[in-house]
């Protein structure tokens, strides 16, 4: 007994240890200015595969806690980017009406025409020190022994570094947001910031001005069901349309990255969707594979899950068939709000219309707890990136639809998308 006593102290006494690192090094990211902190926060969104749950858990409370930078400073780069001709054309206000780690944001008026644009400036130096901070950041990661120097972790590396780039790339992002505004600009439930490429550098991305409300604020929670339910229901949909029919899809589930225009009307309430700094683009050979999964999973074919997750590499066929039957039913159960019929199952939440409450729903937790009683730890070890970013951003819908309150099936919604072959 006390062998086993003396094996679960050193197994704490290590995770105390590392938590105290890790919160640590958070401490030290969080006074840094620049890339820095916006590395720990993507490390904190993606990490969980290669990082230990104390480090993950440390860097998840790493917040943009930078200060917003001197007009005098902001108002350098502006004119560094725009020139003084096209300065002169702009009214702008000098307190940022937003700031983060990379820049901050200024509401500004085109003196000609009226109209209210926002001002997105990145602040100075960031793009040059991407690389040479993500390196700092892995070197502290290393010498605190917090991961393990290999191929697995580099590669996450590169692939955050990739992502850094993409984030500091205004005209990019420019472009992205351009494209995202074609693709929605006849579908009245959503708001997607015009573009005003005259005004827009590299480091700085010229938007117009778009008014909403915080997801989370009263006003929002004091929407009636209906139309709390339309809202979550768009936001399913988006995401369904951005996997199935673009191949494109905003992986940041960041809530800052979206607004509730209220209709104040009661006729039409709108999701304003802004920063598509993070929009990934999917090769066809690996949405294929994931979309024929879902249609598996949506009809509940244990055998065309399993089929599927190997193809995505994330499951081996030299796995025991227990573990791979397993793992594909945990795939399946990820679908329950969106399956055709919930079973026999005693702990989905239903309302008296037999309609799917997702904010009492335990479905994570769930997943979670027979993950952790299976032996799929032992086999499943670092998935695909773009599985990981794909899950994320689903988690993030999920999230979405349960801060709403909402209670609707989504099957009829899914349904649109699958191929059934019933």
């Amino acid at each position: 007994m006390s062998l086993f006593s003396g094996k679960a102290s050193r197994e704490d006494k290590r995770s105390r240890i590392l938590s105290e690192q890790a919160h640590y090094l958070v401490e030290e990211l969080g006074k840094l200015k620049g890339s820095v902190v916006k590395i720990g926060q993507v490390m904190a969104l993606y990490g969980e595969h290669f990082l230990p749950p104390e480090v993950t858990e440390a860097l998840h409370t790493l917040e943009d806690k930078t200060h917003s930078l001197d007009w005098s400073v902001i108002r350098g780069v502006l004119y560094q980017e725009l020139g003084p001709q096209k300065m002169a054309q702009l009214e702008i206000e000098e307190e940022p009406i937003g700031s983060a780690s990379l820049g901050q944001v200024h509401r500004a008026v085109i003196k000609t025409s009226g109209e209210q644009i926002c001002l997105k400036v990145q602040y100075p130096g960031v793009a040059q020190a991407v690389d040479a901070d993500l390196d700092a950041v892995a070197q502290l990661l290393k010498l605190a022994r917090i991961v393990s120097a290999g191929p697995t972790f580099d590669g996450w590396l590169e692939e955050v570094r990739l992502m850094m780039h993409r984030e500091v790339d205004y005209l990019l992002e420019a472009q992205t947001t351009d494209h995202f505004h074609s693709l929605l600009r006849t579908d009245r439930r959503f708001v997607v910031p015009s573009v005003y490429f005259d005004y827009s550098t590299g480091h700085v991305l010229a938007t117009s001005y778009e008014s909403g409300e915080s997801i989370s604020s009263n006003s929002v929670a004091a929407l009636s069901l209906e139309r709390r339910n339309a809202l979550a229901r768009g936001a399913l949909e988006l995401f369904l349309n951005e996997l199935y029919v673009w191949h494109e899809i905003q992986t940041d589930p960041n809530f800052g990255n979206y607004r509730i225009r209220v209709d104040q009307d009661g006729n039409r309430d709108q999701i304003v969707l802004l920063d598509f700094g993070a929009v990934q683009k999917y090769p066809l050979k690996f949405i294929e594979p994931v979309c024929q999964m879902i249609d598996a999973a949506y009809r509940a074919d244990l055998d065309a899950v399993v089929k599927g997750g190997i193809a995505l590499h994330f499951m081996h066929e030299d796995w025991p068939e227990k573990v791979l039957h397993e793992f594909g039913a945990i795939c399946i159960s990820v679908l329950e709000p969106l399956a055709r019929d919930y079973g026999e199952s005693d702990q989905v939440v239903l309302n008296s219309q037999g309609e799917y409450c997702w904010a009492d729903s335990d479905l994570p937790s769930r997943i979670a707890r027979r993950a952790a009683r299976s032996a799929i730890s032992r086999y499943f070890k670092v998935p695909p990136k773009e599985f990981v970013f794909l899950n994320r951003k689903l988690v993030g819908v999920y999230t979405f639809i349960s801060v709403l309150k909402a209670e609707f099936n989504g099957q009829d919604l899914l349904s649109r998308y699958v191929r059934d072959d019933d």
